[in-house]
């Protein structure tokens, strides 16, 4: 399951939505609330968190949540295309092979920190 967190645009949600993927919107679902009642639905999901929030990873590496994955997205805000091709073949790889990992796309790579 792909959950996408409160912050992220919503570009992403439509692109995601308009090639049939099933998915969680926190945004949509349940607003405001903390970060860590994100994590505990993306641990009951059994998903993936996408997230513009740096705070994510301070709480996976320095707080030592466990079993999560995450997917950090950064890039040039409106300037999709940088990252959009990363976006989805993270994605892609992620249904089809689902391990606990932080990931995160910038517009010259994609990090994948497994967990």
């Amino acid at each position: 399951m792909i959950i996408f967190d409160e912050n992220i645009e919503e570009y992403w949600i439509q692109l995601f939505k308009n090639k049939g993927y099933e998915y969680f919107s926190i945004r949509e679902n349940c607003a405001g609330i903390s970060d860590k009642e994100v994590i505990e639905i993306v641990r009951k999901k059994k998903g993936i968190l996408i997230t513009e929030d740096k705070d994510f990873g301070e709480l996976l590496f320095s707080h030592g949540i466990e079993k999560i994955s995450v997917l950090f997205i950064r890039y040039d805000q409106p300037k999709y295309d940088q990252i959009e091709k990363y976006f989805l073949k993270c994605i892609e790889d992620y249904l089809q092979n689902p391990e606990i990992s932080f990931i995160t796309i910038t517009k010259n790579k994609i990090r994948n920190r497994k967990m």
